[in-house]
């Protein structure tokens, strides 16, 4: 199992990933993988089985910047660059500032000897504030 997490508020641009800064639980055998600052995390299929399953689990609170118009923001866990659309998360605040809670999580299988980037994009069309993001991974079979 492996934690990352963002606590200070950064404005990520449309179609770019939520950066990491922070690592306060290090998975030390290698099957997952982080780039302090990076918003991708590297997770392998080290098993004598088939595959490797993962459970993804992402929360943070979200929200319009400053000199946004208000609307829908939305973020997605994407897997090899591609957002899953079961792992979308929807937001609408309430005014420009306004920071709400979304999350949502997903079993990721890795097929032996194989690596998958995991990553949370911005899927909205338009810039979006994040903060107390909180991405972990742990493998579970």
């Amino acid at each position: 199992m492996a934690e990352f997490t963002a606590i200070a508020l950064q404005t990520v641009a449309a179609g770019q990933n939520v950066l990491f800064t922070e690592t306060p639980v290090y998975n030390c055998n290698g099957s997952i993988l982080h780039r302090q600052g990076s918003g991708v995390v590297d997770i392998r299929g080290t098993t004598n089985q088939c595959r490797a399953r993962y459970k993804v689990s992402f929360g943070a609170n979200v929200g319009i910047p400053a000199g946004g118009a208000l609307g829908p923001v939305s973020l997605a866990i994407s897997l090899q660059g591609e957002p899953l659309a079961s792992a979308t998360m929807i937001n609408t605040p309430a005014a420009v500032g306004d920071l709400n809670n979304v999350f949502s999580a997903v079993f990721v299988e890795v097929p032996r000897c194989c690596c998958f980037s995991v990553a949370v994009e911005n899927t909205s069309g338009v810039a979006i504030d994040v903060q107390n993001a909180n991405l972990i991974v742990e493998r579970v079979a």
